[in-house]
């Protein structure tokens, strides 16, 4: 092996190791438990809505979309908890319904009416960023909120679907793995083990590394770009879901960084052990790294309009290593 080729292969993951290493020695507590909690609630809703972009670059796709499904399933949730006074099942599947459903019209419009799925998604998030504060007239929604039509919202944010954003299980560290972070992993496993060893998933590889010899092979390609879709909307449902659960209220604008962090980890993935290709492994490595920086900058001061230079820096670089040096490689 080359030394290109381990630059290649293990680059990435040697730079994660001294980004924390760096900001250990540079910042007083970030190797402390509080510090470590926080980047993995960071982690566990930027890796989740990754995961769902990185199905969609399976199939040779892009989805805009997931930032404004995760603020629209979080005012959902609000929504049906707090005005509507439902209880936390109802509101979980109201928005898994509502990912569902944004996923197959995002999926329609880019399989049957051959709208470029940058564009289709991008108007998705448009139409999703206004109508998510139609209902409240852009107010976040909190519990004893004045509605439009001057009604009090007295329903709450029940323990149950707190619990899904706050509690932490004592597994090997006391109080130190948030239940988000559970729900990030078990997500990961599944959505690995479904693209690498299921024949749903290697069709799925198939698709986007050539459209039109699996659809010659006998694959239903329509069906699978659906399908990728609709699996990017659950996943950013889930998102929203868990950062709902973590504010306890519908903050109308807490989820603006959702979609370049998201997207940031699905494309460092690529990168990640010299894979060149999306996968669920190194997307989620990829989360750990966007939350590692962001946490890492924060507790240096670094002020907030740098943080996005930084990360784009590190994303070009990350490509960098999986495309230019894997080419060169083979040539």
């Amino acid at each position: 092996m080359t030394l290109r080729d381990i630059a290649i292969r293990y680059g990435f993951i040697a730079l994660l190791v001294g980004l924390i290493v760096f900001f250990t020695l540079a910042t007083d507590g970030f190797a402390s438990p509080q510090a470590a909690v926080f980047i993995f609630q960071s982690v566990a809703i930027t890796g989740v809505l990754a995961l769902g972009v990185t199905a969609t670059l399976v199939v040779g796709g892009f989805d805009l979309s997931i930032g404004s499904v995760a603020t629209t399933a979080m005012m959902a949730s609000a929504y049906v908890l707090v005005v509507l006074e439902q209880n936390a099942l109802v509101a979980v599947l109201a928005c898994l319904a509502i990912g569902v459903m944004v996923g197959l019209i995002n999926g329609f419009l880019i399989v049957y009416m051959r709208v470029p799925d940058l564009l289709a998604t991008l108007g998705m998030m448009f139409l999703l960023v206004g109508l998510q504060r139609i209902p409240t007239e852009g107010r976040s929604i909190a519990t004893g909120m004045t509605m439009p039509d001057g009604s009090v919202a007295n329903g709450t944010f029940s323990p149950a679907f707190l619990a899904l954003g706050r509690h932490r299980f004592d597994f090997f560290i006391p109080s130190l793995i948030p239940v988000s972070v559970v729900v990030l992993l078990v997500l990961a496993v599944l959505i690995w083990f479904f693209l690498e060893y299921t024949r749903f998933g290697r069709m799925m590889y198939a698709v986007g590394s050539n459209p039109k010899a699996a659809e010659l092979a006998g694959a239903p390609v329509k069906a699978y770009k659906i399908w990728a879709y609709v699996i990017s909307g659950i996943f950013a449902s889930i998102g929203g879901i868990l950062l709902a659960a973590r504010l306890g209220r519908g903050d109308i604008a807490s989820g603006n960084n959702l979609l370049l962090d998201a997207v940031a980890a699905a494309l460092i993935g690529f990168a990640v052990l010299g894979a060149a290709k999306p996968n669920a492994f190194g997307t989620t490595i990829g989360a750990l790294f966007v939350g590692v920086l962001l946490q890492g900058l924060t507790m240096m001061n670094a002020p907030y309009y740098t943080q996005d230079f930084v990360k784009g820096v590190v994303l070009v670089v990350a490509l960098v290593f999986t495309f230019a040096l894997s080419h060169r490689g083979r040539n």
